[in-house]
């Protein structure tokens, strides 16, 4: 094949995939997205000075003690008279049970420096049965909670995040050695460590406690995020190879993006609205443990859409941009 013939066959791809898709100024805009997660990050710092970071019982240690009623009671009533009692921050989850025949139950769980004597736990169930005679409030039963096992818990899903971002650089650092190698890994990691970091505010910001939930959302956000990262990763290989080699980096990041806009935002909305349908239906049964998953998966989610598309290729293109003046300066 002639290099006319070449030439003419080169341009007609590179037509064809410009055609494709409407070509948007991704990289142009790369101080906008980094101010908008700059702004979130301390957001949440924020968040954590204001409202501050509520552990779960199952971390810290502290008291579970549960009550069977009948009738309807109030959450944050229970939890407001137990505060006031206790002088420290209860939570409350209704739920069932069903030793025997079904009961409508609740569980107080809080922490405090002194044991939770029998005394207090009479003085507790009377404090009750005044807020609610008509409920039949009874105790069922009270048990410690040691931290031990829990810190283990979260130990070991603090060791399973941190082994699966290395594994991440080192396979994304050998998949897509072509294009850059180990700052993709590394960049990819990073906009991995924003979406852990929103969701974290999520929780925060919604006063959930931090708990097995939270350690459940943080890894599937793991797979989820990187996902995405990894198909724009893959069409910036494949129009490396399709697009002369001529073509500015900036470019090349923005047609792939372009490309890969549509497919990754639908993959979201699909998910999304899952979470979303999820989130509406345990809000409208009071299912407080789903929604302390579903609400902070969906924030989870549209952030790892965000840092797929406009930051972890946004990060890379600006390092290697930057990577590239030294070299040029050098050269002359």
């Amino acid at each position: 094949m002639s290099k006319s013939n070449k030439k003419n066959k080169t341009n007609t791809n590179i037509q064809s995939i410009i055609e494709q898709v409407k070509v948007r100024d991704f990289y142009g805009h790369r101080k906008a997205f980094f101010t908008l997660s700059s702004i979130m990050m301390v957001l949440v710092l924020l968040f954590c000075i204001i409202f501050g970071v509520h552990i779960s019982i199952e971390f810290k240690g502290g008291t579970l003690a549960t009550y069977s009623y009948t009738g309807s009671v109030s959450e944050n009533d229970i939890a407001s008279l137990a505060k006031d009692y206790l002088g420290t921050a209860v939570n409350v989850q209704t739920g069932e049970t069903f030793t025997g025949e079904k009961e409508k139950t609740f569980t107080l769980s809080f922490s405090m420096k002194q044991a939770f004597t029998s005394e207090m736990q009479d003085t507790m169930l009377e404090k009750l049965q005044e807020k609610y005679p008509d409920a039949g409030i009874q105790s069922l039963e009270t048990n410690d909670v040691a931290a031990k096992s829990g810190k283990r818990f979260l130990l070991k899903c603090s060791v399973a995040a941190i082994f699966a971002s290395v594994v991440l650089i080192l396979y994304i650092s050998w998949r897509f050695k072509r294009i850059s190698g180990w700052s993709a890994g590394i960049f990819a990691v990073v906009a991995l460590l924003h979406d852990l970091v929103i969701v974290f505010g999520t929780f925060v910001l919604c006063r959930f406690e931090i708990d097995s939930n939270f350690m459940a959302v943080i890894l599937t956000i793991l797979g989820y995020s990187v996902n995405d990262t990894i198909v724009i990763y893959d069409r910036i290989r494949e129009n490396q190879s399709l697009l002369p080699a001529t073509t500015k980096l900036p470019e090349l990041v923005n047609i792939s993006l372009s490309q890969t806009m549509r497919r990754t935002i639908r993959t979201s909305i699909t998910t999304i609205t899952a979470m979303l349908i999820v989130t509406i239906l345990a809000l409208v049964n009071n299912v407080n443990s789903i929604m302390r998953f579903s609400i902070p998966m969906t924030v989870g989610m549209i952030s790892g859409c965000y840092s797929s598309l406009c930051l972890a290729p946004m990060l890379w293109t600006a390092w290697k941009m930057r990577a590239k003046k030294p070299a040029a300066s050098a050269e002359e």
